[in-house]
């Protein structure tokens, strides 16, 4: 393998939970709610799917179904979906809906899963391209940043910049090409047996990881490491 690509959330990083994501917005506006209905509003937001990276809808209310469609390839979509879904739940200020889709998108709501670092940075050492394919509708480059991960990163590849979301092969092989990176020595990590399973279409070898909270998968990176070659000895 000469290259890996990565999912983004779910694989590398978590959001936050919508208990979290609703008080840390509430903060930040100086907006109060008594605690019940604090915890009430974050049930109905989960519910909801409101929070990108979040559970997922129960339901999409059918004024929303083209929003949700393509949420994935727009931008404003995506905006539009999950501040429709946000909205099917009252709150005390209206604008309160979009401070809280701003803050999804903020590097303080997303944390890395425990061994993100140490994978990245060992495949660094390797010599092995890293790529980001993720379906998103907003720029996460500044998450990377952050969290100093962007580093290791040699190539993003986002959904609503190329016009195309996985499983669609076409995502992938973008980032091949962007990495220089044959499909049959790339390897495609995931949490999503769909969409991240596209990338074996392609001639992509394909893992898979489980979509858990931060802190009940310490180490569920690490095997991505036994499944490429050895760093190179330099010569003598």
């Amino acid at each position: 393998m000469t290259a890996v690509l990565f999912d983004f959330s779910g694989t590398l990083c978590r959001v936050e939970s919508t208990e979290s994501w609703l008080r840390a917005t509430l903060a930040a506006t100086g907006i109060t709610m008594e605690e019940p209905q604090l915890m009430e509003a974050a049930t109905a937001l989960e519910s909801a799917g409101a929070l990108p990276g979040g559970a997922e809808p129960s339901t999409v209310p059918e004024e929303l179904a083209g929003a949700w469609a393509e949420r994935d390839l727009c931008a404003a979509s995506h905006r539009a979906a999950y501040t429709g879904l946000s909205r099917q739940v009252p709150l005390p200020v209206d604008d309160l809906h979009d401070a809280l889709y701003d803050r999804h998108m903020t590097p303080a709501a997303w944390t890395p899963y425990p061994d993100a670092d140490q994978v990245l940075e060992e495949l660094r050492e390797r010599g092995i391209s890293v790529g980001i394919v993720s379906n998103i509708g907003w720029d996460l480059r500044p998450v990377f940043r952050e969290h100093g991960l962007d580093a290791y990163v040699d190539a993003y590849v986002l959904s609503y910049e190329h016009g195309a979301r996985k499983p669609d092969p076409r995502l992938f092989a973008v980032a091949c090409a962007e990495l220089g990176a044959e499909p049959g020595r790339t390897l495609m990590v995931g949490d999503s047996r769909v969409a991240d399973g596209g990338a074996a279409a392609l001639g992509c070898r394909v893992h898979f990881v489980d979509h858990l909270p931060v802190a009940d998968r310490p180490d569920a990176l690490l095997p991505v490491l036994d499944l490429l070659p050895e760093a190179e000895l330099p010569s003598v």
